[in-house]
């Protein structure tokens, strides 16, 4: 089954590959119109899924990024339609240039080919992997997870709908029809038929493909977001942003994960802090010197560098801006951190120093998302260093080739 995926997706990417943009577009605003026209059944799909994850004993967080209702489903529309709107990434030239042999060179973007998306819970990356893969001229082969089967594909059928709509094949976004995890072992060694990875989901997700992937991927690890208050933050920004990137969707990889306080502030704006995220409903999991000052639960060496996804937060105060850096550096993912402060100067060391796909000054790390950075949608964050890092779009989803043209130059 997995082969016969396979080879139906290289023959579609070689289509897609010369599809002409407004295509491409009309498959996208005829899939948005087809997820709308079909918000009843989806919900009713997601239903099943509710049931099934409640079965299983998922918590709370599991749960909402499982759920979709109304709003969630035009938000998916909007990204369906963002993504659509979006400037045509296949065949950008990006750098042009002459040789004295006579040689015209161009570089020219291009799709990688066929990408596989593996990712768990969310049904609404059914959408947004689709979307950007057929944006920027790749088929895909989409492994939602066992939770999400039912509302995945509810969702592919509308995408698959859209891509009629518009003269494309089916097989250009092709779903995985089994929750059998035979095959993602399967699509990790497809190395004839995969050009790319991408994993999207917790550490045990993306643990078990880097270990067993023969297929590049594209790195997507825990969101272990830290957010350092500074002695010259401004308290009423540091309150509203904390309070934000904790308790606004606790389930996400953006959500605020550790909170690093200036020992300056641990007794007047610190403690102010945990006593509103205690007063939010947030357990609060702090070292020592916090715990004098305000009522928490005691921090073990295990809650630094932990990603919760739940009303859980870790805390600690630091001496400097440097020993905040130095604690993401040991604890940190890679992800996304955030520095609260009024200093210019500490904002830019702590820019050139924390070494994450994203970095933050004085604004909610819940803004760690693709669709947020004007890109439609993502496929996730990707922490590596290689080819892609950050929100994956339809761009990231892009290579390159070199055209070359000469006029019967030969080389001494």
């Amino acid at each position: 089954m997995m082969l016969e995926l396979g080879w139906a997706a290289r023959e579609a990417a070689r289509t897609l590959a010369v599809t002409p943009a407004a295509k491409k577009t009309q498959a996208l605003l005829a899939a948005a119109d087809a997820v709308w026209a079909q918000r009843e059944t989806i919900i009713a799909a997601n239903a099943q899924d509710l049931e099934h994850g409640r079965e299983k004993g998922l918590g709370a967080a599991l749960m909402d990024r499982l759920l979709l209702d109304e709003g969630r489903i035009a938000g998916i529309c909007d990204g369906l339609r963002a993504v659509a709107g979006q400037d045509d990434p296949v065949g950008e030239v990006l750098a042009e240039w002459s040789q004295p042999s006579g040689l015209k060179i161009k570089r020219v973007r291009t799709p990688l080919g066929v990408v596989g998306v593996i990712y768990e819970s969310r049904p609404n990356v059914t959408a947004d992997a689709g979307a950007l893969c057929l944006k920027s001229g790749n088929a895909v082969v989409l492994r939602g997870g066992s939770e999400s089967f039912q509302s995945s594909r509810a969702i592919h059928a509308c995408l698959v709908e859209g891509l009629r709509a518009a003269g494309l094949p089916d097989t250009a976004i092709q779903l995985v029809p089994t929750r059998d995890r035979a095959a993602v072992t399967e699509l990790l060694t497809m190395t004839e038929h995969v050009d790319v990875i991408v994993p999207r989901g917790g550490k045990g997700l993306v643990g078990l493909v880097q270990r067993e992937a023969r297929v590049p991927v594209f790195a997507h690890l825990e969101g272990i977001v830290h957010i350092y208050v500074d002695r010259a933050a401004d308290p009423a920004k540091a309150k509203a942003v904390i309070l934000n990137a904790k308790t606004r969707r606790t389930g996400i990889c953006g959500a605020a994960e550790c909170l690093l306080i200036h020992e300056d502030l641990k007794d007047d704006l610190g403690a102010d802090i945990l006593r509103m995220l205690i007063e939010a409903g947030v357990e609060v999991r702090a070292d020592n010197t916090l715990r004098t000052v305000c009522g928490t639960v005691a921090a073990e060496e295990a809650d630094w560098g932990r990603e919760y996804l739940d009303s859980i937060i870790a805390a600690r105060v630091v001496d400097n801006v440097d020993a905040a850096i130095a604690h993401i550096g040991r604890y940190g993912s890679s992800h996304t951190d955030c520095i609260l402060t009024e200093d210019g100067a500490v904002a830019d060391r702590f820019f050139a120093e924390v070494d994450s796909a994203i970095v933050m000054r004085n604004a909610s790390t819940q803004f760690a998302d693709g669709g947020e950075f004007g890109m439609g949608a993502e496929i996730g964050i990707a922490t590596g260093k290689m080819h892609a890092r950050g929100p994956v779009g339809a761009i990231q989803l892009t290579s390159f080739k070199y055209i070359v043209d000469g006029d019967g130059a030969v080389r001494a």
